[in-house]
């Protein structure tokens, strides 16, 4: 998957590829690593790379930001994945009516942040799915009002399965 990391005003594209069991090969930029991660607690992450094992804690704040602690050091980050960037790029000038938003690739649902009748912002996640080992926020690509939520936290779902439904507001 990949993703545009913004740090302040730093902006980078960061590829995350599965490389195995807990495997991932990380490209940031021009430059790739592979690491080993396991999740060893609701925020932590045991990350091995290049034989150095740390941790990292991540606190999301909402939507696409959070805050990550590595090695002493506090990062403030906004990660966009390509799909949602592009939707919201897009979303203004299309989203007249409903939009439904599908799964990217099978997975499990494992959250559901809001619920059917809450108000939404654009780039602000409704669903997490679980693929590939990693939690992935799906984001409403419009704001709106959620009007209908199709699955349930458990549920498996294949790549296309509508996950949840956003109306744009009435225009005034």
């Amino acid at each position: 998957m990949i993703y545009e990391v913004t740090e302040g005003k730093e902006k980078v594209r960061v590829e995350l590829r599965e490389a195995g069991d807990n495997l991932y090969d990380v490209t940031i930029g021009e430059h790739t690593v592979r690491v080993d991660v396991a999740k060893s607690g609701r925020t932590i992450y045991s990350i091995i790379e290049d034989g150095q094992q740390f941790e990292a804690m991540v606190d999301e704040r909402g939507g696409p930001k959070f805050d990550v602690l590595v090695r002493g050091q506090l990062f403030h980050l906004e990660a966009i994945d390509e799909r949602s960037r592009m939707l919201s790029q897009s979303a203004a000038v299309v989203a007249t009516g409903p939009e439904t938003v599908t799964a990217d690739m099978p997975g499990k649902i494992v959250k559901l942040e809001l619920a059917t009748g809450e108000a939404v912002s654009a780039g602000q996640p409704v669903v997490i799915v679980e693929a590939m080992k990693m939690e992935n926020p799906i984001p409403s690509p419009i704001d709106g009002i959620i009007t209908e939520i199709t699955v349930r936290e458990g549920d498996t779902v294949e790549a296309g399965a509508p996950l949840f439904t956003v109306t744009p507001p009435p225009k005034v």
